[in-house]
């Protein structure tokens, strides 16, 4: 039986070494995958969600993508950026040729407008649109953009796949709602049903990247003629689904299934270390907003007891109050005193008292599409309680908690998960306008000394600065580390296991 394991930088490069030598890649056939529900949106710009991500990065690109060692690597562009001395201008050369769906010719026109749209629309592109001075297209084959101030993570933002810099047709970048769904990528959008299906065909007027795969990057070939994501809100319905080779792929599946699938009719996929899940504080308004109550919520919640709650076996946890693993670069105790692994209910129960706590509800906002989310949030709510809150616990659909975590008046926490991300910029608590809207002095004096350093020794050293300031306001509290397990078809091949699955050089091999 195969188990296939990722470690996020070196297993990764391996792997899409080996996927880049399969044998007799075979045109045609149809997969479907399971996903943890239906996604809220199409539009990747407007939109977080891993979901989102995940099936749109099949219809849209962006000029740069993430290589096997989660470095920026070309996509719709043609090089990486030339920048200034300065560190203020960046020449984007692009690939020329390119087609959208509908048959048009990709030209810097459609660039300029696309980043016009997620500088005004995105939240990662809202993060930058104080920073960009102007957005500029000299010829058709060639966008500048300005900076105010130098801004290391530019690239890295352009890269990710959510909240994303996708290009699309300068006709349709003034669309808010987004509705044509025409992008660049491999696949294209031929049928939406909600709730059923969303399929994509195969574009045949797409122009892969010479070369090898690597990672997100490199080579995308299009083996399969479509691919149908299903939503299966349901966990045990999608662990049904790949014991019995329903499903070529079933994405986010609780950990304990993992010796079911292993006797099934796919393998286990494991992911590790995937990345850390974390309960978000609603910093704007209501409860939460007092830094007092969250204090007493960081010190009342037991990581260890939440972690073994969601995963079960050691196997696929560890205790860690870090925002990236032991080995990862970006690595730091710094600031992280307060993560107490059994919490300290005395203590926050000395917090609540200074905060004058009336006995209002606390709000916790969670799903049981990620089955881990929901059994972490019923083991906070019993510490929470012994300290002496009240909890109410509001259970929803992901596609309704994405929407309801846009409205502050709605939540005072909610329960959501990240990978380890190649650049902590990316981190949603980085951004003003992310839900939480953490602002502070604190926080834009350590955050935009981090982003202006383009140093990577000394940027390091600003990011233990940004952790220590993260406890020390608790916008969001890390609960640990965790692996990720999903299950594969057996004959579906040229798959690389990775955080956002992505269905491009992947083919059912002959039986």
């Amino acid at each position: 039986m195969k188990h296939f394991v990722l470690a996020m930088a070196t297993s990764f490069v391996a792997l899409c070494s080996a996927n880049s030598l399969a044998f007799a890649q075979a045109a045609g056939g149809v997969i479907d995958v399971a996903t943890i529900g239906e996604p809220p949106t199409l539009d990747p710009m407007a939109s977080t969600a891993d979901l989102v991500g995940i099936i749109t990065q099949h219809i849209y690109e962006t000029l740069y993508t993430f290589d096997a060692d989660w470095g920026p690597t070309p996509l719709l562009a043609a090089a990486l950026p030339t920048i200034s001395a300065d560190g203020l201008t960046y020449t984007i050369p692009l690939r020329t040729g390119i087609k959208f769906h509908d048959g048009s010719d990709m030209t810097s026109a459609d660039v300029v407008a696309s980043l016009d749209r997620w500088t005004r629309l995105a939240s990662r592109g809202k993060q930058t649109s104080e920073i960009i001075a102007s957005v500029e297209a000299p010829d058709d084959a060639t966008v500048v953009i300005t900076l105010k101030k130098p801004y290391a993570p530019l690239v890295a933002l352009l890269s990710l796949n959510n909240s994303a810099a996708i290009v699309i047709p300068e006709e349709n970048a003034a669309q808010d709602p987004l509705e044509a769904f025409i992008g660049t990528g491999p696949y294209m959008l031929k049928e939406r049903m909600p709730d059923q299906y969303i399929q994509l065909a195969r574009f045949d007027g797409y122009v892969p990247l010479e070369g090898e795969a690597n990672g997100y990057g490199g080579a995308r070939h299009q083996y399969l003629d479509e691919i149908r994501f299903v939503p299966v809100p349901d966990p045990n319905t999608r662990i049904e689904g790949a014991v019995s080779g329903q499903f070529a792929y079933a994405d986010a599946l609780p950990v304990e299934a993992f010796e079911r699938i292993s006797g099934g009719a796919t393998e286990p996929v494991v992911l590790k270390p995937f990345g850390w899940p974390a309960f978000i504080f609603n910093t704007k308004e209501g409860l939460s907003s007092d830094i007092r109550i969250r204090k007493a919520v960081q010190a009342a919640l037991a990581p260890e007891d939440m972690m073994l709650a969601a995963y079960g076996s050691e196997e696929f946890f560890s205790i860690d109050g870090a925002f990236y693993p032991e080995g990862n670069t970006w690595h730091t105790e710094k600031g992280t005193e307060p993560y107490k692994p059994l919490g300290d209910t005395e203590a926050a129960k000395a917090l609540l008292a200074e905060a004058g706590y009336d006995g209002t509800p606390l709000r916790i906002l969670t799903s049981r599409q990620y089955e881990f989310h929901y059994k972490m949030a019923q083991v906070a709510q019993a510490y929470l309680e012994a300290a002496g809150f009240k909890v109410q616990m509001d259970v929803v659909e992901w596609a309704t908690l994405t929407t309801n975590r846009a409205d502050p008046a709605l939540w005072d926490v909610y329960i959501s998960h990240s990978p380890f991300l190649s650049e902590p910029a990316l981190m949603g608590v980085m951004n003003d306008t992310s839900p939480g809207w953490w602002v502070s002095d604190a926080k834009h004096a350590a955050v935009d000394a981090f982003n202006a350093e383009v140093d990577p020794a000394k940027r390091v050293a600003l990011f233990a600065d940004v952790q220590k300031v993260i406890y020390d306001e608790v916008p969001l509290f890390k609960v640990g580390n965790f692996n990720a397990l999903a299950a594969q078809a057996p004959n579906l091949d040229g798959m690389v296991p990775a955080p956002w699955p992505y269905f491009w050089n992947a083919y059912l091999a002959a039986e």
